[in-house]
């Protein structure tokens, strides 16, 4: 049955992040891409508005005469060894914070995270690779980073090279059923989303704080780029930053500043956002004198002095720590903007 651009756009405006269209047309690793990058961040999604007349021509195409496995090899196209690097790095980021508990992760886990998340987007459209060759320059190059959170870089540099050395079309197979086809889907996104979701609810405050030693290893590498730095931080921040438009500073309340400030130390951009939860955790106005600032940390350190709270003797621990933490942000003299 032919695609219908009309179907295809509304699809892509009711549920593009998640892929929606991208099932439609047929396009199923394009739509698991989706689903795990919620549409590229956005911008993937954005940008294909001007893409789906060709998607539906090239779903049309491939159901009428379907694609032969003697044709040439495709285009080298950058933008998609780009996309194969971020998300091979991305692939390996969450690796790197739900699964590096395992004895053999740098061996194993890891080289396996990044290859795959190569692999996916190598998979988008018509065309593929070869599945041996990436994964297998994926797992000679982890040796060589052993132990290293940079790791991340070569082996999705070097498995992306690989990919796009062994790019060929897709050959025609046999429709499948689209149960079928959403079940495949289903445990893919599961076994992605499984032990992330797994470490964030069971295990928080370590999950965080890996999340900020494995993000700060990794930005540190930018140090030798300041504009690209610049922008990948930027990028990182944007979660924090979408939080706080959405919900306000209500959602950062004192009981998550510990957790955020980790998470975002190793920021510079974060300076300004770290100095304003710490003046939320003190209940004071941004601006406040340092007289005022310590005379509001003398009286709250009363109030929730452990000895003082014998009762709820967790729960008083919890903000005297936030509001030592606090108090220690605002006393830190503010590092100038170019520094």
């Amino acid at each position: 049955m032919a695609k219908g651009l009309l179907v295809t756009y509304v699809l892509w405006a009711i549920g593009g992040p998640a892929g929606l269209h991208h099932l439609y047309l047929g396009r199923d690793s394009h739509a698991l891409l989706w689903m795990l990058t919620l549409g590229g961040g956005g911008l993937g999604w954005l940008w294909e508005f001007w893409k789906l007349p060709s998607f539906v021509a090239q779903a049309n195409r491939a159901q009428g005469q379907g694609q032969s496995s003697g044709r040439e090899t495709p285009p080298l196209s950058p933008i998609r060894f780009a996309a194969q690097m971020t998300v091979g790095i991305y692939f390996g980021l969450v690796a790197l914070i739900s699964l590096s508990f395992m004895a053999s992760f740098y061996i194993v886990g890891l080289p396996l995270a990044v290859g795959l998340g190569v692999l996916l987007v190598a998979a988008v459209g018509n065309q593929t690779s070869d599945f041996k060759n990436t994964l297998g320059a994926a797992f000679l190059t982890s040796p060589i980073f052993y132990g290293r959170p940079i790791a991340i870089l070569p082996i999705s540099l070097v498995a992306s090279i690989t990919a796009q050395k062994h790019r060929r079309y897709k050959v025609s197979v046999r429709s499948e059923t689209l149960s079928a086809r959403l079940y495949r889907l289903g445990l893919a996104y599961l076994a992605f989303t499984g032990p992330l979701t797994y470490s964030a609810l069971y295990n928080t405050a370590a999950t965080l704080s890996y999340v900020a030693e494995t993000l700060g290893s990794f930005l540190s590498w930018f140090s030798f780029f300041p504009l690209l730095g610049r922008l990948m931080e930027s990028v990182l921040l944007l979660p924090y930053r979408a939080w706080r438009l959405l919900v306000g500073d209500a959602g950062f309340s004192s009981g998550y500043f510990q957790e955020w400030e980790k998470l975002y130390g190793f920021v510079h951009s974060f300076q300004d956002e770290k100095h304003q939860l710490a003046y939320q955790v003190l209940g004071l106005l941004e601006g406040a004198t340092s007289e005022e600032i310590h005379q509001r940390y003398k009286e709250l350190v009363k109030i929730w002095h452990p000895d003082h709270n014998r009762h709820h003797t967790e729960e008083a621990q919890s903000h005297f720590l936030e509001i030592q933490a606090a108090y220690e942000v605002l006393n830190q003299p503010r590092k100038p903007r170019g520094f």
